[in-house]
């Protein structure tokens, strides 16, 4: 698996996060800020995630890609979409709970140029355990399963 990216669009309001390679923890810091910023623009107005080059994504990323969702709809009223042509990680957004949240898309959004590359934003430890433990939550509250399969996680997390 390649090194995972997050790469970045935006015009007029509307926002596109396009995530490449393998996805993991390591770059939660990195989405959680640009995720603050594109939901501070006073202009937005839509926002997309591109999953059609993501080959691996981490529980961590899905749990801040439902925290996304969640904030969207309450301050926004609607449901973001996700677009991905993977039947793999479908299976796994849709086994996480993410496709109560999100208007899956099963193709490529194609057309949608993300030439901004984010840089990875370092976190310190304490840092990125916040927000793994955050995303874990989020996740927990999507489903019972859910809940099931993050409690010894999010335990372990909290005794650090």
């Amino acid at each position: 698996m390649s090194e995972g990216q997050v790469l970045a669009a935006r015009q007029d309001g509307a926002y596109v996060l396009r995530l490449v390679g393998d996805v993991r923890l390591n770059l939660c810091v990195t989405i959680e800020d640009y995720v603050e910023s594109m939901l501070d623009d006073p202009a937005f107005c839509s926002v997309w995630v591109d999953l059609c080059d993501a080959e691996g994504i981490d529980s961590t990323t899905l749990g801040q890609l439902a925290k996304l969702a969640l904030a969207v709809d309450e301050r926004f009223g609607f449901r973001p979409a996700i677009f991905c042509c993977d039947a793999g990680i479908n299976r796994l957004l849709s086994s996480m709970g993410l496709d109560r949240l999100f208007e899956i898309h099963e193709n490529t959004c194609s057309g949608l140029g993300c030439d901004e590359v984010l840089p990875m934003v370092p976190g310190t430890e304490e840092h990125v355990r916040q927000r793994v433990l955050e995303a874990h939550r989020v996740l927990m509250d999507v489903s019972e399963e859910n809940g099931a399969r993050f409690k010894d996680l999010v335990a372990s997390l909290e005794s650090c």
